[in-house]
């Protein structure tokens, strides 16, 4: 059996075992790391929710590939234990794509020569729903919509920008027929829980645009929240000289607070969240916790520097006579809230911030969490300070590269310094700092 992408035919390639606990049910019936699952009681297995879903019974039937061969397998639950096996991924078949152009789309905005894996434009509904990745939902067949029906996939996240036709035209630049208002009506309607996110163009979909969709989308109930991000943009485009300005970050955040009041009284929510950025950019107070309810946009940046400033103040018990000199390394959008925070703790004398520039993607990227490796080596080399430099460790990806490829590993040697991968939260940082240099 077969199932679409794109219109198109494409077999499922089936899932690699990676792991199995011993005793557990699918190693008893013979199953073995390295085999690759191709179906459940005779139905392709395309994911991991697949899996999921098709071996909910007390006993089916695992088609296994081992050395090029197929053979099954019979599998029992045993009672109260899970299945014991791991896949190494959870998508089986290829990541579904993005088939749309948007104006601001940050991958189209990369320099060339990175590795390919951050030329993937992510648009995949069952990432959606796993990691809470932002999906368009325009390249999604019938049988897609189906199967997000039937196995209940909710709540997903969705990128939405705007519900003028003609501002969706500019921004999202659709290559194939734009059914968005159409499927979200449609997976509201089966009871899928939807979280939007809104990235925010000066002059192109604010203002009485951005009115306009905040009053489609509040008329849904199956829309859980909707967060506001700004246009971010790099070097390595033409599209964009300029994102908000800070009168113009305060008349966004000051937008929105009508629209969170009415929420409340209606939903008990605020409903809708500017992002972190816009605080800062603006110069204003970063909301209180209660402000962002329980965080539905956490996973968009929404509500990350209230919730650092929380736990920073909670897990802090360091006695600052006893601390080694370090070295916090951060982008330049979050140093003066960390910066605020050594203050406010009488840490300040033992520990400082070092603001990283972003040269690599340059424009307005400031996140921490894109900085590269030549930026933070020519950063510290330039600082020349025999205090110990904490890199938070969201710059590095699973293989341990930063962006620019330069393996983290080899930063120390690289700046000649002290440099110590740290737990990105509030929690890790205080731990850190607590330890022995």
């Amino acid at each position: 059996m077969t199932s679409e992408r794109y219109g198109e035919a494409v077999a499922p390639e089936g899932g690699r075992i990676a792991t199995l606990a011993p005793g557990g049910a699918i190693a008893t019936a013979g199953i073995e790391v390295g085999d690759v699952v191709r179906e459940v009681d005779d139905t392709p297995v395309a994911d991991i929710l697949d899996w999921q879903w098709y071996t909910a019974e007390d006993d089916f039937i695992v088609t296994i590939e081992r050395d090029g061969e197929l053979f099954e397998a019979e599998v029992e639950r045993i009672p109260g234990a899970p299945l014991g096996v791991e896949f190494e991924g959870v998508v089986f078949d290829e990541v579904r794509q993005c088939v749309n152009s948007c104006a601001f789309c940050f991958v189209a905005q990369l320099p060339s020569g990175l590795r390919p894996a951050l030329y993937v434009r992510d648009d995949d509904y069952r990432l959606s729903f796993l990691y809470g990745n932002f999906i368009t939902l325009t390249n999604l067949t019938e049988h897609d919509m189906a199967r997000i029906a039937e196995q209940h996939l909710t709540p997903l996240h969705i990128s939405l920008h705007a519900v003028d036709e003609d501002v969706r035209a500019r921004l999202v630049c659709p290559t194939v027929e734009d059914t968005t208002l159409d499927r979200i009506d449609e997976l509201v309607s089966a009871g899928i829980e939807i979280h939007v996110q809104i990235v925010l163009v000066p002059g192109q979909n604010d203002g009485d645009v951005l009115e306009r969709t905040l009053g489609w989308l509040a008329t849904r109930e199956g829309v859980r929240s909707v967060g506001i991000v700004p246009l971010g943009y790099t070097s390595y485009q033409k599209r964009f000289e300029r994102s908000f300005t800070a009168q113009e970050s305060r008349d966004l955040v000051g937008s929105l607070a009508p629209w969170q009041q009415r929420m409340r009284a209606e939903r008990r929510v605020g409903w809708v969240y500017a992002a972190d950025e816009f605080y800062l950019a603006a110069g204003e107070t970063i909301p209180d916790a209660e402000a962002y309810d329980d965080f539905p946009q956490y996973e968009n940046g929404i509500g990350l520097v209230r919730a650092f400033i929380d736990e920073f103040i909670a897990a802090l018990s360091v006695d600052p006579v006893s601390l080694a000199e370090t070295v916090l390394i951060t982008g330049t959008l979050f140093a003066p809230v960390l910066i605020g925070l050594l203050q406010q703790a009488r840490l300040d004398e033992h520990v400082r911030v070092l603001a990283v520039e972003n040269r690599f993607f340059d424009g307005n990227v400031s996140v921490t969490g894109l900085l590269a490796g030549g930026d933070i080596v020519e950063a510290v080399r330039k600082d020349a300070s025999d205090a110990r430099y904490f890199v938070p460790d969201i710059v590095v990806n699973s293989d341990g590269l930063l962006l620019d490829d330069v393996p983290a590993g080899d930063l120390a040697e690289l700046t000649g310094a002290r440099v110590q991968l740290v737990g990105p939260d509030a929690a890790a940082l205080t731990e850190a700092l607590a330890a022995p240099a």
